[in-house]
Order: structure tokens, then C-alpha cells, then sequence
């Protein structure tokens, strides 16, 4: 049996560990009064809103094209450029811009009677400006870089369809932007020429 000494005891000693515990949970709730004033450092795994990985380059994705009909009264010529790119000059040698003049797509619709191959190279050869560098030169297609004296670098993609196997070249297509923007260069260029449409000639009277 306990004595009323050890009772008295064990009564402080319950009334010590219902106070610890109820401290406990005043800390869980409103924070360590004691503790630094400073917020804890909030680690969060979401990305910055706003943040992108992209480079600044033009993005393919982000394109969406709508048609566009040139060349001449007689031979009218049709392909899908940008939606939002605004015709600079038109007739047989059309060109389309973006707002900013960063980028642009120009058509020469006259034809040759030489081959796409041929007109690579002469074009190739016909280029005057700075640091060229010829990319490539295949299937009717020349890329290459250079930098303007006011622009800075510069990338250019010109391709020439032949309706004829390759024996005449019908319709010149060119893209212009910047190095950083070649992947989507590269697909407004085949776009334009996948959406390509030429009238069937009934004389022949493209020049050389």
C-alpha cells in the first residue's frame, strides 16, 4: 500500500509528464518560440514557372501554317507558309516574313530548264557573303551558314522541285533565320514543299 508521501509523488511525477506532452504539442503547432526568427529553407521539386529548356531558337512545334497562292495570273502557284508570316512581295518571286524580320520563306516560281543538282551548285558558287560554309548539297537542296554585317549569323536552306524527275528545276524554295533555328527551318521547308502546288505547264518558257 502506498503511503500519502509516495502518492504525492506520483502524482507530481504525472502531472510533469502530462505538461512535457503538452508543450510537445504547442511546439508541433506554432512553431519553437526560442528558435532563429529565419524561415527554413522550402525545398521545391516543381519546376520554375515560366522556366524552359529551350534554346532560343525558332521551335518547330510552336508553327502552324496556312496556304498562300502567288506566281502569276496564267500560273498560279499555292504552298502553306506560317500562319502570321506577312507577304513582303509578291508576283513569280514571293517572299513571306515573320513580324520581327527574323525569319523568312521566298518562293521563285519562273522555273529552269536546269536540273535542281546544277542549280545547287551554281548557287553554291554564286554566294557572296562572309565566313560561308556550305552544310550540305544533296537532292536538290543547299545549306549553309554565313554572317551578315548587321544580323549576325545566318542560315539559309534553298531547295528546288523538279515536276520532271530532276531533269528541270519548276519552283525555287528558300528559308532564311539564324543557326540556332535549323531544325525549324528545316521543317517549314518541307512543309512548303510537301504542300506545293503546280500547275501543269502548256508551254515551256523558264530560262536556262
Amino acid at each position: 500500500m502506498l503511503t500519502p508521501r509516495h502518492q504525492a509523488l506520483l502524482m507530481t511525477l504525472a502531472g510533469m509528464t502530462v505538461g512535457v506532452a503538452v508543450f510537445g504539442t504547442v511546439l508541433a503547432i506554432n512553431g519553437n518560440p526560442l528558435a532563429d526568427d529565419k524561415p527554413a529553407d522550402i525545398v521545391n521539386s516543381r519546376p520554375t514557372p515560366g522556366a524552359s529548356p529551350r534554346s532560343d531558337g525558332l521551335q518547330a512545334d510552336s508553327l502552324r501554317y496556312a496556304e498562300q497562292t502567288f506566281g502569276s495570273d496564267k500560273a498560279p502557284v499555292s504552298a502553306e507558309v506560317p500562319a502570321g508570316w506577312k507577304s513582303t512581295q509578291a508576283g513569280t518571286r514571293p517572299r513571306f516574313q515573320d513580324p520581327t524580320g527574323v525569319w523568312q520563306i521566298r518562293f521563285d516560281t519562273r522555273g529552269s530548264k536546269s536540273s535542281p543538282d546544277k542549280l545547287v551548285d551554281n548557287r553554291a558558287r554564286s554566294i557572296d557573303e562572309q565566313e560561308l560554309d556550305v552544310v550540305s548539297r544533296a537532292n536538290g537542296t543547299l545549306i549553309y551558314t554565313y554572317v551578315d554585317q548587321n544580323r549576325g549569323p545566318r542560315m539559309g536552306l534553298s531547295r528546288w522541285v523538279s515536276t520532271d524527275g530532276g531533269q528541270s528545276s519548276a519552283v525555287e524554295i528558300t528559308v532564311g533565320g539564324r543557326p540556332q533555328d535549323e531544325a525549324a527551318l528545316r521543317s517549314v521547308l518541307e512543309h512548303a514543299t510537301q504542300t506545293l502546288q503546280v500547275p501543269t505547264s502548256n508551254g515551256d518558257n523558264r530560262p536556262n
